[in-house]
């Protein structure tokens, strides 16, 4: 049943419009809530996250892996999102494990309920003390970055099961970007390249180490029109499992993208998991896989106040109650958070007009939207900033000391 969407063009719901997220009598809902309501209850910035949605969004990965025919393995990628009710679901659930990158991920992953055979940990710049901490735990997958890991680990515990993050030389991401590339031609700090595949299995082999997973990941926010070039990656993933028999588990990484602009295709999660069934074929493997943004993105909002707007020369400027050190994404990397109006006012979205959306931090990087239709708001209204469940509030400063924010799930 299609939900009306009062203001909008040519009676059409917006591009990022679903059951759980629309307009209703021109007040922007969210699972199941008003949004407006919710922001006037809370003192400054807001991030709503949906739980339901958040479910949902793993029951897909799970539903997609099934096709493929092996055994596989979600596991969470926490770097997304480590906001506790929202860990607490996944655990909760026991539909997936979590993919961590420090020991004070660790601490957090146990804290919600996680075991630690559920828990995988892949990182770079691991110091000693960091790998006390994780040795501690002998259940934990811990993927080897680089040559002096494997050295560190196995002159504390030889004859452990590793796995080892290899590097592909292939990669890509949401739109191609570089910034969001881990392997290709350019060489990046990530994994033991095919040159040192060698090296790194006869170390594994001084040790007494076994090498019982192979991890990879080739970049974040890939698309449907990104699958054939992460095929031809994990391709070349799989080159190295030819003088690494014993392996058990091939981690594919995270990276599945979610739309960000209009006029992105939500990934085909058939032919990603065609790709995989391809690769996968024959081979007495499990597949284990990190996806992150995919979980959280989409579910989630940042929403802001509307401190001013006006016009500046020839652009009009509408100011928000917060800034990009509360989500680094749209700044850093190019990937928007869509600004929806909490209330249309007017015709809505026919009576659109192009502003430039700005935070409130004293940096000329600190535009949430430039040159964008936006449908007219008025200082005091609120504005929800979408996709903002991944990479928001995790990757947050205190940057001109406006870091304070409130999280709620719903």
């Amino acid at each position: 049943m299609s939900v009306p969407q009062r203001g909008s063009v040519a009676g059409t719901a917006p591009w990022w419009a679903r059951p759980d997220l629309h307009y209703r009598e021109g007040r922007l809902h969210f699972a199941g809530h008003d949004v407006a309501a919710l922001a006037g209850e809370s003192d400054g910035p807001l991030f709503l996250y949906s739980l339901a949605r958040v479910e949902a969004n793993l029951d897909r990965v799970i539903a997609a892996l099934a096709e493929t025919g092996c055994a596989s393995t979600v596991y969470y990628a926490m770097k997304a999102n480590r906001f506790a009710p929202l860990l607490e679901r996944l655990s909760g659930s026991g539909k997936c494990g979590v993919d961590i990158c420090s020991p004070g991920e660790l601490d957090q992953a146990l804290a919600c309920g996680f075991a630690p055979g559920q828990i995988s940990f892949t990182g770079t710049g691991v110091t000693p003390r960091d790998l006390e901490r994780l040795l501690a735990h002998p259940e934990l997958t811990i993927n080897c970055d680089t040559m002096g890991m494997i050295r560190r680990i196995g002159e504390r515990t030889p004859g452990r099961e590793i796995g080892i993050r290899v590097n592909p030389g292939r990669g890509t991401g949401y739109g191609d970007a570089e910034k969001l590339t881990y392997a290709g031609g350019r060489t990046t700090k990530f994994g033991i390249y095919r040159e040192q595949w060698g090296e790194a299995l006869a170390l594994a082999r001084q040790y007494g180490l076994t090498i019982s997973s192979l991890h990879f990941h080739v970049g974040c926010g890939y698309l449907t029109d990104q699958l054939e070039t992460w095929n031809l990656a994990v391709a070349e993933a799989f080159r190295f499992l030819d003088e690494a028999p014993q392996v058990r588990t091939v981690n594919v990484g995270g990276g599945l993208g979610l739309p960000h602009r209009p006029g992105d295709s939500p990934l085909d999660l058939e032919r990603w998991a065609a790709i995989l069934r391809r690769h996968f074929a024959g081979r007495d493997l499990r597949i284990a896989v990190e996806p992150g943004d995919y979980i959280a993105k989409d579910a989630g909002m940042l929403v802001l106040p509307v401190t001013d707007v006006e016009r500046k020369r020839d652009t009009r400027f509408v100011f928000v109650g917060g800034g990009f050190n509360l989500h680094p994404e749209p700044a850093f990397y190019d990937l928007p958070c869509e600004p929806a109006p909490c209330l249309l006012r007017g015709d809505g979205a026919a009576s659109a007009e192009r502003v430039t959306v700005a935070g409130n931090i004293n940096e000329a990087l600190d535009i949430w939207a430039a040159d964008t239709l936006l449908p007219p708001v008025e200082e005091g209204d609120f504005i929800a900033f979408l996709n903002a469940g991944g990479y928001g509030s995790a990757m947050s400063s205190n940057h001109c000391m406006r870091g304070t924010f409130t999280e709620r799930a719903l």
